[in-house]
């Protein structure tokens, strides 16, 4: 049976309670499969978790059936679900005597436990490691890494309305629901949306407003608290996988996505994306995305991985199954990709995170950086910081930041560089142990002060202190500070305290 032919499943209760009553859940496969079978499936391995699954139990047919792709007796099966509801659903067809599952049911565990089942094609979930591996265009894929990070970079503040564009199996929508009253998704491929229908409802979550249709179309001059997406920002030489490829020109469609969203978005709303942009000759990526932002709205464009050209034409042509079929018909294509690259001046393409925050000010905070170090996830409230930090320093100029009291950031540290046994260090660095875990060179003078940030004195009577300390002239020390104490600020390190 076609996947397109499920119905809104009258019986989803049911089969929630089954998978719950078996332990078919993110917990209860840790539990069955053991740390290193549960490891390997996520890389799309499935010898370890056939090899743990060879009883009788209800768990084990389920994980059989619905994540190994294996036919199972229909009385086990009927053991184990509401078979004849499942049946008729479309969840499950007749191989002989046996029963196969027409899509992938994956276990999901939510941000505060909650049990989730996400539904995609078969063979197309958490792991992925092969992509669509040369599946049809219309193919939906589970929960991967992009995923994954987006969730985890989201904004999680109670608003009324959010957008998830590019829904596909509807992970971001499910995550929207349990913080908004009213959740959207949209996708191009029809497809996507059934399966986003059959994830919201097996995981007991509200319905979603589905809407068929490419970028902002589905939703006219609507606007939103949140926007959300996962687009198809694969940067190809053509439009084959309506998953990845984005079928513009270039990055085109990650520029569109993020320079439309700004008249999307209500005030104080945010839109975060993942994104691929190139990086061109002659030109600054940074300067290049910083155009992309839209009026009347801060940015913070994280670049997270760069590849060359080469690098990233192999990643997708693999992933599509291009590195399996004849090798003429490979080295055709990898050509392609490179003459796609080369046409448009790309000597690489980065990876990252674009959040836009509808600040309304005619002074735009906009930060584009690169970090490719370890983060500590979920990171939406140091999202939220970010732009808080960015409009406190937009709002005080550098009298106003010196009158202020500031404190030290939970779970920074200092470390001292230098020469052993070297009488003092070369220099000091802060290090943070939480969110985007920065770490920034300081002078004698920058540790000081941020050691003695308690929140009592101003950070001009700090300096005045230090200033009497090593015999500077305090009018001075006021004068060269503000602007490594805004860094201090923009980065985290420190944060004023409330009047």
């Amino acid at each position: 049976m076609s996947t397109t032919s499920l119905p809104v499943p009258d019986h989803s209760p049911r089969l929630r309670e089954a998978f719950l009553a078996a332990a078919f859940t993110a917990d209860g496969l840790l539990d069955l499969l053991g740390a290193p079978a549960y490891a390997a499936l996520a890389r799309s391995e499935t010898v370890p978790a056939l090899r743990a699954t060879r009883g009788d139990s209800a768990l084990e047919a389920l994980v059989r059936l619905f994540l190994l792709q294996c036919a199972v007796p229909q009385e086990q099966a009927r053991a184990a679900l509401p078979l004849e509801e499942c049946l008729a659903d479309g969840w499950v067809v007749h191989d002989g005597d046996e029963v196969r599952a027409a899509v992938d049911v994956r276990p999901y565990g939510g941000p505060e436990g909650q049990d989730w089942f996400i539904v995609s094609d078969l063979g197309c979930a958490v792991g992925g490691a092969g992509g669509a591996s040369g599946r049809g265009e219309g193919v939906v894929l589970g929960v991967g890494g992009a995923s994954t990070t987006l969730a985890g970079i989201t904004v999680r503040t109670p608003v009324e309305s959010a957008l998830d564009l590019g829904t596909g199996s509807g992970i971001q929508a499910l995550h929207a629901a349990q913080h908004a009253t009213r959740v959207t998704a949209t996708d191009l491929n029809p497809r996507a949306l059934h399966f986003t229908r059959l994830t919201l409802a097996l995981s007991g979550a509200r319905e979603a407003d589905l809407r068929a249709g490419s970028l902002f179309e589905p939703v006219g001059s609507d606007t939103f608290d949140l926007i959300v997406s996962n687009p198809p920002f694969v940067i190809s030489p053509g439009a084959r996988l309506t998953y990845r490829d984005g079928g513009m020109s270039g990055d085109d469609l990650c520029r569109s996505l993020v320079q439309q969203a700004g008249d999307r978005l209500n005030d104080g709303g945010y839109a975060q994306f993942l994104a691929n942009w190139l990086h061109v000759e002659g030109e600054d990526w940074q300067e290049r995305l910083r155009s992309w932002v839209p009026r009347g709205c801060d940015a913070w464009i994280v670049q997270r991985e760069m590849q060359d050209v080469t690098q990233y034409a192999e990643l997708w042509l693999r992933d599509s199954g291009d590195h399996r079929v004849d090798p003429a018909q490979y080295a055709a294509r990898y050509d392609a990709w490179l003459d796609e690259f080369e046409a448009r001046k790309a000597k690489a393409v980065g990876f990252g995170w674009i959040t836009l925050r509808k600040s309304g000010s005619d002074r735009p905070s906009v930060v584009a950086e690169e970090w490719p170090h370890p983060v500590e996830q979920p990171l939406g409230e140091s999202v939220v910081a970010h732009f808080d930090r960015q409009e406190y320093l937009r709002s005080h100029d550098d009298a106003a930041l010196l009158a202020d009291h500031f404190v030290l950031a939970d779970e920074v540290m200092q470390e001292q560089v230098g020469l052993p046994g070297a009488e003092d260090p070369e220099h000091v660095v802060l290090r943070q142990n939480r969110g985007m875990r920065r770490a920034t060179k300081v002078d004698t003078v920058g540790a000081g002060f941020s050691g003695a940030c308690d929140g009592r004195l101003s950070a001009g009577q700090i300096l005045d202190a230090i200033a009497q300390l090593i015999e500077e002239d305090p009018v001075l020390l006021r004068d060269r500070t503000p602007q490594a104490l805004r860094l201090l600020v923009e980065e985290g390190f420190l944060e004023p305290t409330p009047r």
